[in-house]
């Protein structure tokens, strides 16, 4: 579903990706993992088209999207959560989930937004609050479910799990499992990377803006220098 070739992006005269290559098939959980400032958000902020490409090319369904504006590949199928949920704090909790299938142009606007509703009960009995006013695990709930709004076949997660107590974390990810059972793609960055390696199907791990490890979820969980460097063991 994705390809991505020697892909270089920089900040100024800053540069932050050295030449990326990765791919993510069509039903996996293919999972980022690396220490701050690695390049892992800047990758995704790549793919989603508000991040400029220096060289190297992102291929999405077998199109090159690399001069795609960013609401164009969300109307083909690219949705991202930003890491910090970025809700826009003083619209309605239903605002900001109509919000994310602004580019569609279908009538399932309203049965989808059921369907949100029914997956996170709690944004149902708070869909005429501000948003601002959830707590931080709503907002999440409530940044997944506006990428969902678009429909994605390839939904970007950027640190899902950041500032959450463990049992918002548990959830989280339940759902993002749910997803994949849904049928929609996953590329997730994660700092909790025993978590998230435990659902993935592949990982990557990337180390100052250039790939140094590959292999499934497994491998990489019983890879040594992982295990020292990620997961703490």
């Amino acid at each position: 579903m994705l390809a991505i070739e020697k892909l270089a992006s920089r900040y100024g005269r800053i540069q932050v990706l050295h030449g990326i290559s990765l791919e993510v098939r069509t039903g996996e959980i293919v999972t980022l993992v690396g220490s701050n400032g690695a390049g892992k958000s800047t990758l995704l902020r790549a793919i989603s088209g508000i991040q400029p490409v220096a060289a190297g090319s992102i291929r999405f369904d077998d199109q090159v999207i690399d001069r795609w504006r960013p609401h164009q590949r969300v109307a083909r199928g690219i949705a991202q959560v930003p890491e910090g949920r970025q809700v826009f704090a003083p619209l309605t909790v239903e605002e900001n989930l109509r919000l994310g299938g602004i580019v569609r142009r279908d009538d399932a606007i309203e049965s989808d937004l059921d369907g949100i509703f029914a997956m996170f009960p709690v944004l149902a009995e708070r869909r005429r609050n501000a948003a601002g006013t959830l707590s931080g695990g709503q907002q999440q709930m409530l940044a997944i479910g506006r990428a969902l709004m678009a429909r994605p076949k390839l939904l970007l997660l950027d640190e899902p799990s950041m500032g959450l107590a463990p049992v918002l974390v548990e959830q989280i990810f339940g759902t993002i499992g749910d997803l994949k059972a849904r049928g929609i793609t996953v590329l997730l960055v994660e700092q909790n990377a025993n978590a998230a390696l435990a659902i993935a199907d592949r990982g990557y791990v990337i180390e100052t803006g250039r790939i140094v490890t590959t292999g499934t979820g497994k491998e990489l969980l019983s890879d040594e220098r992982v295990r020292s460097a990620y997961l703490g063991i």
